[in-house]
């Protein structure tokens, strides 16, 4: 099963970092790059993406907007929320998007969880 990441987030290093990690778990999984909201539904337009990982803290947009959005063009995406700024109110805006809640610096370990309940959603809505 083909299964493409859009990782958006405004600083590279921190693409890059989110990249690794999800290759740690899923060296299958095709990834594309975002550097900003804009970009991101740029390329939505034009990827079939099944997967998301969002900045919270993003110049143009925040995190939990560009989610917003996304959750209404395709409601059943799994979509992560990745930030540094780990407030009650920003886990809580994120979940009430439908989006989980993974703390910067993105690991493997911190992905894991959110990764395991994404394949097993993508396998179970494709099956």
């Amino acid at each position: 099963m083909a299964v493409t990441v859009l990782i958006v987030d405004d600083s590279k290093l921190a693409r890059i970092v989110a990249s690794k990690a999800l290759a740690e778990l899923q060296p299958e999984w095709a990834k594309i790059e975002a550097g900003s909201a804009a970009q991101a539904l740029e390329l939505l337009g034009d990827v079939p993406v099944d997967v998301a990982l969002i900045d919270f803290n993003m110049k143009d947009k925040d995190g939990l907007e560009l989610a917003s959005e996304l959750r209404a063009m395709r409601p059943d995406m799994p979509i992560a929320i990745i930030t540094a700024n780990i407030q009650d109110e920003v886990i809580a805006r994120a979940r009430a998007v439908g989006a989980a809640f993974v703390a910067k610096p993105v690991t493997s370990e911190g992905l894991s969880g959110f990764v395991s309940g994404a394949a097993l959603k993508l396998r179970t809505s494709k099956a």
